[in-house]
């Protein structure tokens, strides 16, 4: 019986690997060796019994130029046993006459590449008819008829790609909205595909983004469709990059002229059931070039170091009754709109008072409905020595400029402290260390050292001398001159 069941299960695993090498059968097709001037050339990848889920680019052919790309699919029912053939087809048109070798190549079809030795393609005279009659299957149910090659025609589109920013005008480190984004509108017909938006992408951002201005990025991973309204008519609006520019100096931002290739199909005018009834083509669209004028801030002594944006003080405090001596901590966060990332530290006064370190400090940014807020946060640890009142404003302090107002304005803690207990100064500063002689004091002996003080000794003798022949020489060289 175990026997028998081992037989089973090997025959069942034979049987299922040579599936799966039937279902894995690829070939690769090339067109006639002679074609005329008016005529296409094809290379054909017919994979069975799976879908083709991805592709690489076909080879280029010298002489020949890349017209576009076609799939197909098939399907046959045998005896109740069912296959399926899908092909993909990259159309070439001569560019001119002659012998035109293609070289051997491979083209990656689902993540297997897949060789091919090539060929040689004559090219010759314009030819009246480009294909004799075929033999159909489906002649004799359907009626014979000439076949002819499917004619694709393109449609015209209703779409258009376009860079947009929120402000015309800005204060330096001022952030602005920068997006491109293509759009399709909801009546129209031409059937799109986006095309290697990544890699385009790439290339844009090169030239686009301004060399002083630090960019925050909404980082776009997945292009969503968004319905939106512009002079009262419905479009599909397709977002592909978004950020905020915060520029470091006053002038002029320019975004240029930016391009975007779109995979635009062309539609077989006498659709039929059997065939592919679309052509891969591309179209290149163009947005219009932006100019964002940046003015100067107004004058003050911190004009090159304040943040600008629109900003509150968000405050936390541990406790607001302290005893002297005791740690408590204070946070200043600051939040709001604007580059979070250039929010410096608060400055501070008198803080000899209170006893601190440096913050540790901590931010969140948030980037969505194109704008850029977040909050940064200083954590102190303080300690007061003398009792009293104490007002955190008169230690702590923010200023930057506000562009709405068009003016600078300060944030100032509000916490005030209560401190009790008796005077700590003291005790604090015998904790301190006063270095220098203060530190020998514990370390050295009292008694006088005959050898340290024969050393200090010799010591004054010889700068004695010294001083006594540079006097001697001053007046020697007197007289000599007199």
């Amino acid at each position: 019986m175990i026997r028998t069941r081992v037989i089973l299960l090997l025959v069942s695993f034979l049987f299922n690997f040579s599936f799966r090498l039937m279902a894995q059968e690829v070939s690769i097709e090339l067109g006639p060796s002679e074609i005329g001037l008016n005529e296409t050339f094809s290379v054909k990848v017919t994979i069975a019994n799976d879908r083709i889920k991805s592709y690489d680019e076909f080879p280029d052919i010298i002489g020949f130029q890349k017209q576009g790309i076609s799939q197909s699919s098939s399907m046959n029912i045998i005896n109740g046993q069912v296959t399926s053939t899908n092909s993909i087809i990259q159309y070439y048109k001569p560019t001119r006459k002659g012998e035109f070798i293609l070289e051997k190549f491979s083209v990656k079809i689902n993540g297997n590449s897949y060789d091919s030795p090539g060929k040689k393609i004559t090219v010759g005279d314009t030819r009246t008819s480009q294909r004799q009659g075929v033999f159909d299957p489906f002649d004799d149910l359907f009626g014979s008829r000439d076949r002819e090659e499917p004619e694709f025609i393109e449609i015209e589109d209703d779409a258009f790609f376009a860079s947009s920013v929120d402000k015309s005008e800005v204060f330096v480190g001022e952030g602005f909205n920068v997006s491109l984004a293509f759009y399709m509108s909801e009546t129209n017909q031409a059937p799109f595909q986006f095309y290697e938006p990544g890699r385009q992408l790439d290339e844009i951002l090169k030239k686009m983004k301004p060399s002083n201005a630090w960019e925050e990025n909404f980082n776009i991973t997945n292009i969503q469709p968004e319905r939106v309204t512009l002079s009262g008519k419905n479009w599909i609006k397709y977002k592909v990059y978004e950020a905020t520019f915060f520029p470091f100096s006053d002038g002029e931002i320019i975004i240029p002229q930016i391009s975007w290739e779109m995979i635009k199909y062309r539609v077989a005018r006498n659709p039929t059931f059997f065939g592919s009834n679309r052509l891969e083509d591309f179209k290149t669209f163009y947005s219009s070039a932006k100019t964002v004028k940046v003015r100067p801030l107004p004058q003050h002594p911190l004009r090159n170091e304040v943040s600008v944006g629109v900003f509150q003080l968000r405050e936390n405090i541990s406790s607001l009754e302290v005893e002297t001596g005791e740690g408590f901590t204070y946070n200043f966060g600051i939040s709001g709109e604007g580059n979070v990332n250039s929010i410096s530290a608060p400055r501070t006064r008198q803080i000899q008072k209170l006893n601190t370190f440096d913050p540790n400090v901590r931010q969140q940014i948030n980037r969505g409905m194109g704008k850029i807020r977040g909050v940064k946060e200083f954590n102190y640890y303080l300690t007061i020595n003398e009792p009293g009142e104490v007002r955190l404003s008169d230690h702590f302090e923010w200023i930057y400029f506000n562009p709405v107002l068009a003016k600078y304005d300060t944030l100032r803690p509000s916490a005030v402290i209560q401190v009790k207990g008796d005077s700590k100064v003291n005790q604090a500063i015998s904790k301190q260390r006063l270095g220098g002689i203060y530190d020998l004091i514990e370390v050295e002996s009292n008694k006088l050292s005959y050898q340290r003080y024969k050393y200090y000794f010799s010591l004054f003798i010889n700068l004695l001398l010294v001083a006594s022949v540079v006097l001697l020489t001053v007046m020697i060289m007197r007289k000599g001159n007199g």
